[in-house]
């Protein structure tokens, strides 16, 4: 099978499971963030799988998964932004108490994203670990 039908198999298999998992959100609002969210995790499972050596790497498939990681972390403050809550949701109320706080850890996490260099794998693995810290930091403050 050829590279690029098995990752439009993946992501299509995946973006099931996306779905799947929002299952239960009534809110719309927190539907889009959620959704989010799962972009973010998508991406940033791909390029630890690559940095790991749990599937091979591919340039061009970390360079995807880069922007789309910055993109979405860009988006994490305006998505947040309205105080919005779901039963299903993880987000903490603490976000909106400190929202200065939770922006300055997404845009964290934007910029350890766009500083990743996907020309190698070395690149990948040697940014990855600000990456996650980025991700750590936030959800250990503001995730459920």
């Amino acid at each position: 099978m050829k590279p690029q039908a098995k990752i439009l198999g993946l992501g299509l298999i995946l973006v099931a499971g996306i779905a799947l998992a929002k299952e239960g959100v009534t809110n719309p609002v927190v539907k889009e963030r959620m959704d989010l969210m799962q972009v973010v995790r998508l991406n940033t499972g791909t390029l630890g799988d690559m940095a790991s050596g749990k599937v091979r790497f591919n340039a061009a498939t970390a360079a995807e998964a880069k922007a789309a990681l910055a993109a979405a972390a860009a988006q994490i403050p305006e998505k947040f932004e309205p105080q919005e809550i779901d039963p299903v949701s993880e987000a903490r109320p603490e976000i909106w108490g400190n929202f200065a706080d939770f922006t300055g850890k997404a845009k964290s996490l934007q910029e350890a994203a766009l500083a990743l260099d996907t020309a190698s794998v070395e690149g990948v693995r040697a940014g990855m670990g600000a990456v996650g810290g980025a991700c750590k930091a936030c959800h250990t403050d503001y995730r459920m």
